[in-house]
């Protein structure tokens, strides 16, 4: 809302830093908490509806905002992006949202063998952030989830650029990228059905070979078939690469700690996001070519299915 009435850069600067702050209060971090302690048995599922809002509104608001910019201008834009906001989330947080079940005297789904109102049962399996440092399982999410991340992230910050290079024009790397995001809503929910029926670590590990071993597919992109393959298996698997980090982190640690560790966590996988993005483009300066460059991603992929297939959910030994 103030952003409609800015003037100046550092009004736009300062009210960033604000919108950042609110987005870590109640963006993915909050809401993967959130689902960890309401679902157990149906934990994947949730998680994976979850993360299809996200997507979908991923898709829709560039659309959205691009209309009212259109029909309105800029400033109004803003002012109607931000009652709708104020208008959705307020009633949630207030009426419906509850940070546990206890506080309306029910238990987590799937949960049995405890009785109403009993806190203790949510948290006698978890670990707290001291012990779970200590622990392999903690550096085996981390590095593997910084690795298969951050090769996401350099195909995805590149892939419009390299279809361009490959000779597709705008509109239809664009068209490319479109399918890629499609992709990945399927890609939340089956994951999250797949992740209630497997060892939640082998499906994460299953999904980060798939990322790795599809960005082969990027050296044949000079046809049209290979990329829609590459946009369809990419993205896909990219659906599952952010919610199954907190679905492992909780199977190995529990709920009581989640929200500290899952901090932790995003610290060092977004050093690969920011990392491996910027080594694609080196790479690319100084060869004039990608190839080199999906290779390095594939292998980082694929390093980090390996490293997630190494955790042992249940192994509390440093």
């Amino acid at each position: 809302m103030l952003m409609a009435r800015m003037t100046k850069l550092w009004q736009y600067e300062a009210l960033c830093v604000l919108e950042v702050l609110g987005y870590v209060f109640a963006g993915p971090l909050a809401n993967q908490v959130l689902v960890a302690r309401w679902f157990r048995a149906r934990r994947g599922q949730a998680m994976g509806y979850a993360y299809l809002g996200l997507g979908a509104g991923g898709v829709v608001s560039p659309m959205l905002v691009n209309y009212l910019i259109r029909a309105l201008g800029w400033r109004h834009a803003l002012e109607f992006v931000a009652l709708l906001l104020v208008a959705m989330l307020f009633p949630v947080g207030i009426w419906i949202t509850r940070s546990t079940p206890e506080e309306r005297g029910l238990r987590p789904d799937g949960e049995v063998g405890a009785e109403t109102g009993n806190t203790a049962s949510a948290t006698t399996d978890s670990s707290g952030v001291a012990e779970a440092v200590q622990t392999k399982n903690f550096w085996l999410i981390l590095l593997g989830s910084t690795l298969a991340i951050g090769a996401i992230g350099g195909v995805i910050q590149h892939f419009i650029l390299f279809l361009k290079d490959c000779g597709y024009e705008a509109s239809a790397a664009s068209r490319f990228f479109t399918g890629l995001l499609a992709a990945s809503l399927a890609g939340r929910v089956l994951v999250g059905y797949a992740a209630d029926r497997f060892r939640k670590k082998d499906t994460m590990a299953l999904f980060y070979l798939s990322v790795g071993l599809s960005v082969l597919l990027l050296g044949a992109a000079q046809q049209p078939a290979m990329a829609w393959t590459f946009a369809i298996v990419f993205g896909f698997s990219m659906g599952a690469d952010y919610m199954l980090i907190p679905l492992v982190t909780a199977e190995c640690f529990g709920t009581a700690a989640l929200g500290k560790l899952l901090a932790l966590i995003i610290m060092g996988y977004s050093l690969g996001q920011w990392g491996l993005p910027w080594v694609v483009g080196k790479i690319f300066d100084a060869r004039h070519s990608y190839d080199l460059a999906w290779k390095v991603m594939a292998a980082a992929g694929v390093l980090g299915a390996i490293t997630v297939y190494a955790v042992s959910p249940g192994e509390k030994r440093p």
